[in-house]
């Protein structure tokens, strides 16, 4: 499958080299504007990772195979707050994240292109996955990452041996440093731009479908909304390719101390006027004020039910705890998804997946105190 990206604001399409993260006419932003087939039978069986998928990703035909064995993340069954639930287990990737599903294509798409160093900017998950698969793609990157990120995260960027640079400030200061070296005509792969990441955390679905069939509801974190926007698109090619009745539910879940999608949802776009970056959260990866697919995740959660919720900043850390205690063992953006699941209990519909993001040791440092009554959400 071709490239066939195009600028959402003017149509332009994708050009046939170079690498520009937004487009050049008009600066808005480029996506893809089909939903793909998903066919059973085109998955060759000694594909390794999420390639056995290669079919519905939009790359080049000459792209490389990236892998790290990235995917056929475990769904692990649970209870919580009277209802069953399937966890899905993306902490356990090769880099401890999500993000290696979206990395795997970025670095098989720079590889495509002929690129050979690119500039990333990254609180920490991304940065880590992008190090990784660019290492393993020969590639040499440079990470801009906030200095208030945490440092294993940091030190794991490093050990894959990219340059990893910490910007002062909020989360927005090492997008803007990203930027500004890429004005300079470095190469800026930033998975919160470019679509191709969209492609890989779509996998998500494919493999939920393969493992249960089709869920009523999804529950994930939300920080530019690529991760959900990815999975609720690859139920969409499951339900148009016959596969599955209908959308599941998608709940989309974020720390209220950083929360622009939900506060669009619940209070238009005048809404975001007090939404900040500057306050404090354990929820570091999404801390995202101008998410960039904020208004793609609206757009598909208004067609199609979804809804999106916030977690108040003392909730999180107790979630983490609550989940440790089932054997999941996640750092605390992830741990978002089980104040959530307690929000939805009367509403969601069966089955339910909750997607745990990041693994528990991309931030030790953030202590898990036990809750005063561990079985009260099993109840």
């Amino acid at each position: 499958m071709a490239i066939t990206w195009r600028c959402t604001s003017c149509g332009t399409p994708y050009p046939d080299d170079g690498l520009p993260y937004r487009c050049p006419k008009c600066g808005g932003v480029f996506d893809r504007p089909d939903i793909p087939t998903f066919d059973p039978q085109a998955q060759p069986p000694d594909a390794p990772g999420i390639w056995r998928y290669r079919h519905t990703f939009a790359l080049p035909e000459n792209a490389p195979i990236v892998s790290l064995g990235e995917g056929r993340t475990p769904l692990v069954w649970d209870e919580a707050f009277g209802r069953r639930v399937a966890f899905k287990m993306e902490y356990v990737n090769p880099t401890g994240s999500h993000k290696d599903r979206g990395a795997a294509l970025m670095a098989s798409f720079l590889k495509a292109r002929g690129v050979s160093e690119a500039v990333e900017d990254s609180s920490g998950n991304a940065g880590a996955a992008f190090a990784a698969y660019a290492a393993r793609a020969g590639l040499h990157a440079r990470i801009y990452t906030p200095a208030y990120a945490s440092s294993v995260k940091r030190a794991q960027m490093a050990a894959y041996g990219a340059e990893v640079i910490a910007v002062d400030g909020p989360r927005s200061a090492a997008a803007e440093a990203a930027r500004q070296d890429a004005d300079r005509g470095v190469p800026y792969a930033s998975h919160a731009f470019l679509p191709v990441g969209l492609d890989g955390y779509a996998t998500i679905a494919y493999e939920i479908y393969e493992q249960i069939g089709a869920p009523g509801a999804v529950v994930a974190p939300v920080g530019h909304g690529g991760l959900l926007l990815g999975i609720a698109r690859g139920f969409l090619a499951l339900q148009r390719s016959g596969l599955i009745p209908r959308m599941p539910r998608i709940f989309g879940v974020q720390a209220l101390a950083c929360a622009p999608v939900w506060a669009v949802a619940r209070g238009g776009r005048e809404a975001l006027g007090w939404v900040t970056d500057q306050v404090p959260t354990a929820a570091e990866g999404v801390r995202v004020r101008w998410p960039v697919w904020g208004d793609a995740l609206l757009q598909l959660a208004e067609a199609h039910d979804g809804t999106f919720l916030v977690v108040e900043e003392e909730a999180i850390l107790p979630a983490r705890a609550a989940l440790a205690q089932r054997g999941f063992f996640v750092e605390p953006t992830s741990a978002l998804v089980w104040d959530a699941l307690r929000q939805i209990s009367n509403c969601a519909p069966d089955p339910i997946v909750a997607i745990l993001t990041g693994s528990g040791f991309k931030a030790p440092q953030v202590s898990v105190t036990p809750s005063s009554n561990p079985g009260e959400a099993k109840r």
